[in-house]
């Protein structure tokens, strides 16, 4: 088990969400998975806790109950090598959610993910100062990051 690892609260829908999110990631799995028995306080058979991977980083989940939801204080940054990735994670992760702005969007339980190609950074940090304006500029019109668009106008090209 690694030293720190993100601990996700459910509504009832914990197992739903680990296998919605191992559908989507290439390289990941189900762990263990802990039901609730005679005794609750969750309905019996339903999970209380589990564990789930995606990419080496493992997460817990807690079939918790409503008194907490998810906000965007909190969220999980998916670093993606092509303009392809950044599409297939974007339009499965935000199905049935809603997309945000700057590459950010909210999956349909509530979880935060920034969708974020690898070479939105790369430009962002150019020494050229007027280069990164731009690219800083036209990323905070997009609500999908578009590295053609960014390259464009990292370019001068907009």
């Amino acid at each position: 088990m690694q030293k720190i690892t993100p601990f996700l609260w459910f509504d009832g829908n914990a197992e739903e969400a680990m296998n919605f999110y191992t559908s989507i990631f290439k390289n990941s799995k189900i762990g263990k998975v802990r039901r609730y028995g005679d005794a609750g306080p969750g309905p019996k058979g339903s999970v209380m806790t589990g564990t789930f991977s995606i990419e080496g980083q493992e997460f817990m989940v807690l079939n918790g109950g409503p008194m907490f939801k998810f906000t965007p204080a909190i969220s999980f940054f998916v670093n993606c090598e092509t303009q392809q990735e950044v599409d297939e994670l974007w339009e499965k992760l935000s199905a049935g959610g809603e997309g945000m702005q700057c590459g950010w969007l909210k999956d349909k339980f509530g979880v935060t993910w920034q969708i974020i190609p690898k070479a939105l950074g790369e430009m962002l940090g150019d020494k050229d100062p007027q280069k990164s304006q731009r690219v800083m500029k036209a990323m905070m019109k997009m609500i999908k990051i578009d590295v053609e668009e960014l390259r464009r106008a990292y370019e001068g090209k907009e």
